[in-house]
């Protein structure tokens, strides 16, 4: 008798080859029967690419109960894997075996069976290669966006140009494992890096629109300033976003030359050109001082008018910056924390 493998996956029943029975002396008969078997076996993804699966296969006769065919264990407790062929993708890391008697309500005799579980373990070199290092590598391009300049136009790019590659790397994991309910820790690890990077681009592009906020916007709020502009920027270490001070006596001194006629002749704020001292008829009139007045005070809140609105500009900008180099620090710490959890519970 041939005791069939449960479960089994054999498109026909009785794979077995005819072999000769051997006969000894003594009244003992063994018989080797060699078959390939096909069995199926639950898998377990959830840790894919690190997972290990434990199938069962059980032995035992549907026909003959307990009295009249006996299984036992071999004596080393564990299927032979000596000559055992190596796959590329499992290793086999052993095989137990058990014997139960089972007993059913249609017969009083208790019907034996031996059940060997295969331990298998993927291996996950391939998939740490070709999968999961890049992701890694990809993903983390995408904090470096809020290091970009605003002005260089390819921070919303870089972000998109990440999550592409991270929806093909996704594509090419869906391919390589089966179907299942559960969703593997590769998985896992992709949905979570593409959300940061979704995030990520989305505030890309609200911290744009801060920066380009021009000199007729809204002052920053009192608690903005406090909170970003005074304390985080000092964290985040960002200086003062504008012109330095070369630049600004650079202009002083083009201003203070263009008020300078030819001929280094000064020039009064209406125009009239002063020879010397004490040349203007005028000079002590009342009513040309009140003139000269009106046009200095003109001049001076144009100015206060254009460096409040720069002013504006500038705050604007640094706190578009200080929101960069913020984000870009939690981004990063993310994106540790989460592939560090990846590998812990790989290991």
């Amino acid at each position: 008798p041939s005791p069939p493998l449960s479960p089994s996956a054999e498109e026909r029943l009785g794979g077995s080859l005819e072999t000769n029975v051997v006969l000894r002396w003594d009244g003992q008969v063994r018989w080797d029967s060699p078959a390939i078997s096909k069995s199926s076996c639950r898998v377990d993804v959830s840790y894919f690419p690190f997972d290990g699966q434990r199938c069962p296969l059980t032995f035992g006769s549907w026909t003959y109960s307990g009295h009249q065919l006996d299984l036992s264990l071999p004596p080393s407790g564990s299927g032979e894997l000596r000559d055992l062929v190596p796959n590329v993708e499992w290793e086999v890391l052993g095989m137990p075996a058990r014997r139960h008697l089972v007993p059913y309500g249609c017969c009083s005799e208790p019907y034996p069976d031996v059940t060997y579980t295969l331990l298998l373990r993927r291996r996950a070199s391939f998939y740490l290669c070709n999968l999961l290092l890049p992701c890694l590598l990809v993903s983390f391009l995408a904090p470096l966006g809020f290091y970009l300049p605003a002005g260089s136009g390819e921070k919303v790019s870089l972000g998109v140009t990440v999550l592409l590659a991270l929806t093909v790397f996704q594509l090419l994991v869906a391919e390589s494992m089966p179907p299942a309910e559960s969703l593997p820790l590769i998985g896992k690890y992709y949905l979570a890096t593409m959300t940061m990077i979704t995030a990520s681009t989305s505030l890309t592009i609200f911290i744009m629109n801060l920066h380009h906020c021009g000199p007729g916007a809204r002052p920053v709020p009192t608690w903005a300033r406090r909170l970003f502009l005074h304390h985080l920027a000092r964290i985040c270490c960002v200086s003062q976003v504008g012109d330095s001070c070369g630049g600004q006596r650079r202009r002083t001194g083009r201003r203070r030359r263009h008020q300078e006629g030819p001929g280094g002749e000064k020039q009064e704020a209406g125009g009239e050109k002063v020879e010397g001292p004490g040349a203007c008829p005028r000079a002590g009139c009342l009513c040309h001082q009140q003139s000269l007045l009106r046009n200095v005070s003109y001049i001076s809140s144009c100015f206060r008018r254009h460096q409040a609105a720069q002013r504006r500009g500038g705050d604007w900008k640094k706190l578009a910056k200080v929101l960069d180099r913020f984000f870009m620090g939690v981004f990063f710490f993310m994106l540790f924390l989460i592939s560090l959890l990846v590998l812990a519970r790989a290991a």
